[in-house]
């Protein structure tokens, strides 16, 4: 059986947040007036990159895009559909468009690649760095290939730390002996809510001043 088969609750998570964050990554290529293929790339990079990460952390195989290669093709679908509907209703693109998808697409992949590591019995800190590490890597690559400071490094508002808090939330409830399905949304919901909270009410963590 491969190492990367994943639960019905589990799969339906992955390709939520996958959809998420091609999201996020398109409506960043479209503001950089990208081509095509250059939105294909964003899209697939921030679909892809943190679960590719954890994966390979985990030394898992084959990676879970592999195996379920139907991401894939969601990913080149959401693309064309988007590069048709952008140009044909010539829609003004804004950064904040982008904090939905990113902050869903958070929430997410936290609960997933927090809940893998469980899985595979990694320390309860190794678990919910997992699911740190899923949540924000696609977004990392994703704006690097935009030419930008990677958001989780330079917006100043609580991003790592609410995949962070989500990813203890999944622990809680896992040891408190949640469904797997449960503990999935809870998690997704606390993590995702928080990063809106925090861009809704502008919250800011301490940072260097001179």
């Amino acid at each position: 059986m491969s190492s990367t088969l994943l639960s019905t609750s589990q799969y339906a998570v992955e390709i939520m947040a996958t959809l998420a964050f091609a999201a996020s990554g398109l409506i960043e290529a479209a503001r950089k007036r990208m081509d095509a293929v250059g939105i294909g790339v964003v899209a697939s990079v921030a679909a892809f990159g943190g679960g590719t990460l954890r994966d390979l952390l985990l030394d898992r195989r084959p990676l879970f895009w592999v195996d379920n290669v139907e991401l894939l093709w969601l990913v080149l679908g959401l693309t064309l559909l988007a590069i048709v509907f952008l140009r044909s209703r010539h829609l003004e693109i804004t950064e904040r468009a982008m904090l939905w998808p990113d902050a869903i697409g958070l929430g997410l992949f936290c609960a997933v690649g927090t809940q893998i590591a469980l899985e595979l019995e990694m320390p309860l800190l190794v678990a919910a760095v997992m699911g740190v590490i899923t949540a924000i890597f696609g977004g990392v690559l994703r704006d690097m290939v935009c030419n930008e400071i990677p958001r989780v490094l330079s917006d100043h508002r609580p991003y790592a730390i609410c995949a962070f808090i989500g990813a203890w939330v999944l622990i809680a409830a896992d040891r408190a002996g949640f469904e797997d399905w449960a503990s999935l949304l809870l998690a997704a919901v606390v993590a995702s809510s928080l990063r809106l909270i925090a861009v809704k009410l502008d919250w800011e963590l301490p940072r260097w001043r001179d």
